[in-house]
């Protein structure tokens, strides 16, 4: 049943119109595939017509001639180039070693088609050359601290000979600089013994400030000492002077006491005496006349009442130099110590040389002593 069906269908295979038909519908196939020619979107298409270049394809569809065209397509991205590890010797002789990577983009597809075999290894092999070139321009330790430095100069010798390729370099970046074993030995070195002189700068510095620091120390201390025993000093002998002048107002009170004393003895003598008639010094009369005044309150006293002691009036004061104690001893207590000028009294004391008074005037040290005895001496000698 299956035969009697597919009967109708079966052709002869010998028959030569239809293997002109056949070849026919393989040709129309086979023109208009090569005649369809798609272009990716990040790639150009550079089209020959029988080996004559005609024009860049755009991405998409495009239609060429058939069978006599060829399309060459290029890359319009940015690609990366490994630039293999290269021997430079630098400027001061020193073996090192070098590998980059170069960053490149076809900007003209035209020209990258026409002026160069193969741009990718071309750019290779002019960034190996000008990578020595540039190390080999340089000093030892340039090359391992001015990285950056290395990069610009490749990429500027880079820039002019691939323009006319129709590619653009848009950076170069050097990954390691390599010295050789022996160079690195000895840098090596080079740091641990700068590390060395580092730690040892460092500790002499410190030590050095401890010990200023302990001198000032010492110094600050020293100062104080001498202040607090200088401060010292001078209130003892403002201590000193205050327990002279009440000594000395004690023992001038106690000399007129004891002229009153010795005068009513030898008032007490005379009175034993046959004579009637008595010759009492002023003074004596004047000091009696003033005590008695003072302890009896009056002249005459006839109620027979014990007398009662009165307080000192004004003269009696004076006489005995009471209110002066107080104020010597309150101009003492509101003096300020003035230690440099004390300090410069001393020394001009003891080297006999005049010295200055607070109003400006020269105080002669010879005189001041002159004036001393002479005033003894009129007094009557010393207590």
């Amino acid at each position: 049943m299956v035969s009697s069906i597919l009967a109708p269908l079966q052709l002869d295979v010998g028959d030569p119109i239809l293997i002109v038909a056949a070849l026919a519908v393989v040709l129309v196939v086979a023109t208009v595939w090569s005649m369809i020619e798609i272009v990716d979107a990040y790639n150009r298409g550079a089209l020959t017509v029988f080996g004559e270049y005609r024009k860049l394809l755009e991405p998409g569809l495009n239609v060429v001639p058939p069978f006599v065209s060829r399309v060459y397509t290029f890359d319009m991205r940015t690609q990366t180039i490994d630039v293999p590890s290269q021997e430079a010797i630098t400027r001061d002789n020193s073996p090192v070693t070098a590998d980059a990577v170069v960053y490149i983009r076809v900007m003209d597809a035209k020209r990258a088609f026409l002026e160069v075999e193969n741009y990718e290894r071309a750019v290779s092999n002019l960034a190996q050359t000008t990578l020595r070139a540039v190390l080999g321009d340089m000093e030892l330790d340039d090359t391992l601290s001015k990285r950056e430095m290395i990069n610009e100069r490749i990429r500027h010798e880079l820039d002019e000979p691939t323009d006319e390729w129709g590619i653009r370099v848009e950076s170069v970046e050097v990954r390691e600089v390599t010295p050789s074993r022996d160079v690195k030995g000895a840098m090596e070195e080079q740091t641990s013994a700068e590390r060395r002189r580092r730690a040892m700068i460092l500790e002499a510095q410190g030590e050095r400030r401890s010990a200023v620091e302990k001198a000032e120390g010492d110094k600050q201390s020293e100062i104080i000492r001498a202040q607090g025993e200088k401060q010292s000093q001078i209130l003892e002998a403002q201590g000193d002077s205050i327990s002279t002048v009440l000594r000395a107002r004690s023992a001038e009170s106690m000399g007129e006491r004891a002229v009153i004393d010795k005068g009513m003895d030898t008032l007490e003598e005379i009175g034993r005496s046959e004579s009637t008639t008595f010759v009492l010094p002023q003074e004596l009369t004047s000091m009696v006349g003033r005590y008695g005044k003072h302890l009896s309150g009056g002249d005459v006293r006839t109620d027979g009442e014990q007398l009662e002691s009165l307080e000192f009036d004004d003269e009696t004061r004076e006489l005995i130099g009471l209110d002066d104690i107080a104020e010597i001893i309150g101009e003492i207590e509101d003096a300020e110590m003035d230690v440099e000028a004390m300090e410069q009294e001393a020394q001009a004391i003891k080297e006999g040389e005049d010295m200055p008074a607070e109003g400006g005037d020269v105080i002669d040290i010879s005189e001041t002593g002159q004036e001393r005895r002479e005033d003894t001496d009129a007094r009557g000698g010393p207590d």
